[in-house]
């Protein structure tokens, strides 16, 4: 289970890296101002929503998780949990969202 954890942390960093790098390359100024260049400055808004639709879900997982066992252990406070987990879940899901729509209003 490390493993795959170091293998997944690994790839995330190299993907930010390689990110980084063709972000600054002539190529990619190029590309951004449609005169052809680098095919993956523009694949790039794909990335970084399929990362942010990873996160949100994780961080969707893990608030349902909690309020289930925080709902289990005092059923009386259901609702208030309830109403919180509501929030907190519309707030992840709205990055998820902004990042689309800055993705779709970039290209």
């Amino acid at each position: 289970m490390i493993k795959l954890r170091l293998f997944v942390l690994t790839a995330l960093v190299m993907l930010f890296t390689v990110a980084t790098a063709m972000a600054q390359s002539p190529a990619a100024t190029a590309a951004a101002n449609n005169t052809g260049g680098s095919w993956f400055f523009p694949a790039m808004g794909s990335f970084a929503v399929g990362i942010a639709a990873f996160g949100g879900a994780l961080g969707d997982g893990r608030a349902i998780a909690a309020a289930c066992e925080g709902t289990a252990r005092n059923p009386g406070a259901g609702g208030r949990i309830f109403t919180m987990l509501l929030l907190g879940l519309a707030l992840i899901e709205t990055l998820v969202l902004f990042t689309f729509l800055t993705v779709v209003l970039k290209y």
